[in-house]
């Protein structure tokens, strides 16, 4: 069995989801497994190199986890021909011109959602990306879930029967920064002017979630807000919010399904995780969250009453059944880095391009539009685009 290096310059490591997801959960527990397994036998082991504006804190966080190589020098990074891959969670104002310096540096690049802030943008990267041949890869982290695993074998299986809505539910209360509790997520979030918004970040999830289990996305409309239009910054001061922090979205699917779904950081959870997809078909139904999935089949369907003027009697949570876990998840960035380190290395198959990615700041964009505009919008397949550019 041969061992192969695999340069990686990691690039937006120092936010939550670059260090949690991706470094601590993905590329260090891969390191400690002994790399990625290739179909040949052989293995890759990622030599990441992590690079960002503050040396400090990247050069803290390599000796926290065994990485020698760190760097505040993205150009010099990029021109070391030993590293290959360059991947990204930093800002989304950032993302578009890291990943087009990568790719014409001839990177292969694999980076967070969303790939840009516009759809010219991200057509942009995309088409470098294929133009000059290099790999490439969106996150897509959701469809690794447990629980829309789950989903995808129920549906697989035929179990809905013919599927008539989608429902989902996301979000949690992010504190506003005063009163001794500090938010949960940076500033940025909440600025349009450093690429902020829920819409921008959440439809472009939705976008994959609803095209691979359920059918293309055909139409849009959906209604944003600012609820929570002043918070406090990471100096201690007030500034003002004046980005979406929610948005209530409908979707027409191919096939005539109806998903809607809420996505907000002002809401406060009551109900079994932070996201939950209800679907409904005329066979069976199914609720799953991040990693659990309950069922209820048309045989197993109640009859219950209506009537106002009495207490409900009947504990509906009771009546559905739990899919089992009839094998070992393991964490869903790890997993699909792993399915691109395989791609990169041996060529093995990969649908996550970064056209996936166009598609979902495609319907973030119609999305804000249809806010704006307050109307339904069609979308158009994203290849549509690229002929006319």
């Amino acid at each position: 069995m041969a061992v192969q290096r695999l340069g990686l310059i990691m690039h937006g490591i120092t936010g939550r989801m670059g260090y949690n997801q991706h470094l601590v959960r993905s590329i260090c527990a891969i390191r400690d497994q002994g790399g990625v397994a290739l179909p040949n036998g052989d293995r890759v082991m990622p030599d990441p190199i992590l690079v960002g504006r503050n040396g400090e804190k990247i050069a803290e966080i390599a000796r926290k986890h065994g990485i020698a190589r760190t760097s505040t020098d993205i150009d010099g990074a990029l021109a070391n021909p030993e590293d290959t891959v360059f991947f990204d969670a930093g800002s989304t104002v950032m993302r578009a011109g890291l990943l087009t310096r990568a790719i014409e540096a001839g990177k292969h690049v694999y980076s967070e959602k969303p790939i840009a802030e516009t759809i010219g943008e991200a057509l942009a990267v995309a088409e470098l990306a294929r133009k000059r041949g290099v790999k490439n890869g969106v996150v897509q982290d959701k469809l690794y879930l447990p629980g829309l695993r789950k989903i995808k074998m129920l549906n697989e299986a035929g179990f809905f029967g013919r599927i008539l809505s989608v429902r989902g539910e996301f979000g949690y209360w992010v504190f506003e920064g005063d009163w001794g509790q500090p938010a949960q997520r940076p500033s940025w979030n909440y600025r349009k002017g450093d690429g902020g918004g829920i819409i921008l970040d959440m439809l472009c999830h939705w976008r994959y979630v609803l095209d691979n289990l359920f059918g293309e996305v055909k139409a849009v409309s959906c209604l944003g807000a600012t609820h929570i239009p002043t918070r406090i910054g990471e100096d201690g001061k007030p500034y003002t919010a004046d980005a979406d922090d929610a948005a209530y979205a409908t979707f027409e699917l191919e096939g005539g399904i109806i998903a809607q779904i809420n996505s907000s950081w002002a809401v406060r959870v009551k109900r079994d995780d932070l996201v939950t997809f209800q679907v409904d078909g005329t066979h069976g139904s199914a609720v799953a969250g991040l990693t659990r999935c309950f069922t209820q089949h048309r045989v197993n369907t109640p009859r219950p009453v209506w009537n106002p003027d009495q207490p409900q009697t009947m504990k509906f949570a009771d009546q559905w059944d739990e899919v089992p876990d009839n094998q070992v998840y393991d964490n869903g960035f790890k997993a699909q880095w792993e399915d691109f380190i395989r791609h990169v290395v041996a060529d093995t198959p990969w649908k996550f391009d970064l056209m996936q990615g166009v598609k979902g700041v495609q319907l973030a964009e119609l999305g804000l539009k249809s806010w704006a505009e307050r109307r339904w919008l069609d979308v158009p397949p994203v290849e549509t685009l690229a002929q006319v550019r």
